[in-house]
């Protein structure tokens, strides 16, 4: 879930590690997309629609309004006839998602639909009390179901303004953003024909599943990749952790390149971190090619932090120089700031930087159970542990609220799903995010797609020379279902 860490779930939560540093802070917190935005910019509009703080109490903070912020194009759109295909905005800045989600856009070529990313509540500019958002009790605003609501309400009076009353409408997103996708279609089916759920971690955000798959599954991609590679990130770790115990943290200075010295089992802790991080990182962003999204990866990343952890005999120098891949991926930074670079949080798998960050810590604390650990025995990272009552003593003292761990299975049905329908459920076998989500499918119109070769929601992305055959078909097999939908929906209407 970080898919941002930004994720986002993205990890679900992702971040530009290696150029944040050279910014300002004010540009950190300003909802500004990183670096491509230019590039897909002329195909989309950028308006604001006037949205409730509150949806569901009439006394709420004086039933205020704030400017969400949303992108189209109908630029391919049959008007008033053709589909209408949203993207269910999550953890980040809109235009990052829409600037990586090329497959929404080939599709629409096709069959004729208007655009539209929806950027998620108190998120990117839709901060609905501006700097004061991430206040107490104004954050308490920030649920999944006001921004199921913010997207239902957007959706019908849009369909109003531009006389597309008999347009089904199709919801899309990844990862956490593919949650929404499929509680849209399960609370708003008079809203939404169908969804396509990418990479979206259903289950295991729901309290259900093993806490410690989701790091065994990143491990897996590099043992799949060559078992020595996991062996050395293993023995690297312990070689660390020995440095640890014996306090020499002058060393532990110099083998990582760090901007000041650890000085206590906190430092330690918070470095392991950093390093599992970008270990979790290059796994789901295991693409075939070069990226840009949630900071700039190589093609085939697992393989290049393979390469780099058996480049030499010296372990730390390549756990090291592995992490920068994704840290340090320019060469600029000459160390590396352990509490700049990382932010622990209410998610195991990071939260990111600046107010998104916030943001998506504060879900975490009360939605959205992230609950993973790492143990050194299924998995090649030190022990770190993250119990719920952990979660409830971190939560406590930064937000002054307790978790439900059990809210999302009890509210959007968990894994009781086969009374819904009209869901693909999309998962790559390369994303450790998969095993948390729907991998069989459950009915003629629940289904599930799984990818060889696929790293985080890879189907949503553009068609490019490197995909793999799976993918390919995977996005065909997309479009024919929901042409489906769409012309079951327009029947309807």
């Amino acid at each position: 879930m970080t898919e941002i860490h930004i994720f986002l779930m993205g990890t679900l939560s992702i971040y530009y590690a290696q150029v944040l540093q050279a910014l300002p802070q004010n540009y950190l917190q300003s909802g500004k997309p990183h670096g491509f935005k230019a590039e897909c910019e002329p195909q989309f509009t950028e308006k604001y629609f006037t949205q409730l703080h509150d949806h569901f109490n009439f006394n709420s903070m004086g039933n205020g309004t704030f400017s969400q912020r949303y992108l189209i194009t109908d630029k391919h759109w049959k008007k008033g006839f053709g589909p209408i295909f949203f993207y269910t905005g999550n953890e980040g800045d809109i235009w990052e998602f829409a600037c990586n989600s090329g497959f929404i856009s080939e599709l629409a070529v096709q069959q004729k639909a208007l655009v539209i990313f929806a950027e998620h509540r108190y998120y990117g500019k839709s901060l609905p009390f501006g700097s004061e958002s991430f206040n107490i009790p104004q954050v308490g605003l920030l649920t999944v179901e006001q921004a199921l609501a913010d997207y239902a309400v957007m959706i019908t009076e849009l369909k109003q303004q531009l006389a597309a009353a008999a347009c089904p409408v199709i919801v899309f997103g990844g990862s956490y953003g593919g949650m929404l996708s499929v509680y849209m279609r399960l609370k708003y089916p008079n809203v939404v024909a169908g969804a396509l759920a990418a990479s979206a971690p259903i289950l295991s955000t729901a309290g259900m599943g093993d806490s410690r798959q989701f790091f065994q599954d990143v491990t897996a991609d590099f043992e799949s990749c060559a078992p020595e590679c996991r062996d050395a990130v293993r023995g690297a770790f312990q070689q660390l952790q020995e440095l640890a115990q014996h306090q020499d943290y002058s060393r532990i200075q110099a083998e990582f390149s760090l901007c000041k010295p650890p000085s206590s089992p906190k430092d330690i802790h918070q470095l392991n971190g950093l390093l599992r991080n970008a270990f979790t990182l290059m796994a789901m962003l295991d693409y075939p090619y070069s990226t840009a999204f949630l900071g700039n990866m190589p093609a085939n990343p697992v393989k290049v932090a393979c390469d780099t952890m058996l480049s030499g005999a010296e372990l730390l120098v390549n756990l090291r120089n592995t992490a920068g891949i994704v840290y340090n991926s320019t060469g600029l930074l000459t160390c590396l700031d352990l509490y700049s670079l990382y932010v622990e949080c209410a998610d195991p798998t990071g939260c990111g930087l600046g107010f998104d960050s916030q943001a998506w810590d504060y879900q975490a604390c009360t939605e959205i159970n992230l609950c993973y650990e790492s143990n050194n025995v299924t998995d090649m990272f030190p022990p770190m542990s993250f119990t719920q009552a952990e979660r409830e003593l971190y939560c406590a003292k930064r937000w002054a609220v307790i978790p439900r761990p059990d809210w999302l299975k009890t509210q959007y049905w968990g894994d009781a799903l086969s009374t819904a329908s009209n869901i693909i459920f999309s998962n790559g076998d390369l994303d450790p995010w998969a095993n948390g989500g729907v991998r069989k499918s459950l009915s003629s119109s629940l289904v599930a797609i799984n990818i060889t070769g696929g790293a985080h929601h890879l189907d949503l992305r553009g068609s490019n020379d490197a995909d793999p055959v799976s993918v390919i078909d995977a996005r065909r097999t997309e479009a024919d279902l929901i042409a489906q939908w769409v012309k079951m929906g327009r029947t309807r209407s």
